[in-house]
């Protein structure tokens, strides 16, 4: 199944998409990747206020390159997944509703995807200056010292995913 979905609509459709689907995606997404996880985690555990509400957020775990003149980001590709598996399970029961990004994720990730009835989508790696052909607004909102790896918020425009883990429990990585 094919499905053209908003941010905001992914809660009301998780439970009807399936390992395999493919979901072209519109709608505010964040960007973290490891040191960003880092700094939520201290915030969190500090009672800090966080860069972005995590009720139904949508993570992008990418580490966009500096946008060329005239563009809005530079090669905005998908980050190896797994390297966020020990904040994700936290992140998920906090409300998180999906994650964008590549390859497999862990046994407790799994496990929190379904228990919250979240899902995680892949983009296609190795392809990061066409992804970003996708994506029409992008602001740094925290850690601007980390570079790359700051949280950004941007606009997605019919970004094509990949369902790769459903609320189900389905799964594209098993086999």
């Amino acid at each position: 199944m094919e499905y053209n979905l908003d941010v905001n609509q992914l809660r009301e459709y998780a439970p009807l998409l399936k390992a395999g689907d493919r979901v072209v995606l519109s709608g505010t997404v964040y960007t973290s990747r490891d040191a960003a996880h880092k700094r939520i985690f201290q915030a969190l555990d500090n009672g800090e206020a966080l860069p972005y509400d995590l009720k139904n957020a949508v993570i992008y775990y990418a580490g966009p390159t500096p946008a060329p003149e005239n563009l809005v980001i530079g090669s905005c590709g998908p980050t190896t997944s797994s390297r966020m598996d020990p904040y994700a399970p936290r992140l998920l029961d906090l409300g998180v509703a999906a994650m964008v990004g590549k390859g497999e994720r862990n046994e407790e990730v799994c496990k929190a995807i379904v228990r919250n009835k979240a899902v995680y989508l892949c983009a296609i790696g190795g392809a990061g200056a066409l992804a970003s052909k996708c994506i029409t607004e992008c602001e740094v909102i925290a850690y601007d010292d980390l570079g790359c790896e700051s949280v950004k918020r941007l606009y997605f425009d019919s970004f094509p995913l990949t369902v790769a883990i459903d609320c189900s429990g389905g799964n594209i990585f098993n086999h």
